[in-house]
């Protein structure tokens, strides 16, 4: 069989539904809509996050740049955390979006050393790219060399045991319920140490 680098699958997300690089935010218009989507006065927003009247307007109109007390004041007026005051958000896309994938219904791409099941396949757009993997290696000798992609991962044992192996630590042996997660940039691979192929819940950022 064809070995195919996993990293295949998170190049067809990234392929498939990843966003056009994001113009610089306005920071000033970023709040102005996130007080007009709350259908707030300058007055009720500045109330709200304990500023000045004046000190809001200047911000808005790009008069003055806030301090980061101020950006702490705005999030907590605003009930919104201080990083979604630098977050625009997605042209196009209906919030609440959701989609549920019931067991052993997910898009499937086998490959020599691992089988995915791709969660979650059926919604485009995604921030992140979560699979189910059933770790078919048993021994490093099977990977032509490390897999690398962009972005972070978190791993997840849900059954049997693995090895992780990364390019700057030293294997780690995994059971059901262990975790990790690591740059993705690093190289990395899994093994199954157990009778069983272990499986495993990768979930890979895709920003």
């Amino acid at each position: 069989m064809t070995k195919r680098d996993p990293s295949s699958l998170i190049r067809i997300a990234r392929e498939n539904g990843a966003e056009a690089e994001a113009e610089p935010l306005d920071l000033g218009a970023r709040v102005r809509e996130l007080r007009k989507a709350r259908d707030w006065t300058l007055e009720q927003a500045a109330s709200q996050a304990g500023l000045a009247r004046s000190t809001l307007s200047k911000i808005e109109n790009g008069q003055m740049s806030p301090t980061y007390e101020a950006l702490k004041k705005l999030a907590v007026g605003l009930q919104i955390s201080v990083p979604q005051l630098f977050t625009p958000p997605q042209k196009g896309q209906v919030n609440g979006r959701m989609t549920v994938t019931k067991s052993g219904s997910g898009s499937g791409h086998a490959t020599a050393t691992y089988e995915h099941e791709l969660l979650a396949d059926s919604l485009t757009k995604k921030q992140m790219l979560p699979y189910r993997a059933r770790v078919r290696a048993r021994t490093m000798e099977e990977f032509d060399g490390w897999v690398r992609h962009d972005g972070e991962e978190f791993l997840y044992v849900l059954t049997g045991v693995i090895r992780l192996y990364t390019e700057f630590y030293e294997p780690i042996e995994m059971r059901r319920g262990d975790s990790a997660y690591y740059d993705a940039s690093m190289g990395h691979n899994v093994v199954s140490v157990s009778d069983e192929d272990a499986t495993i819940l990768w979930v890979t950022s895709l920003t």
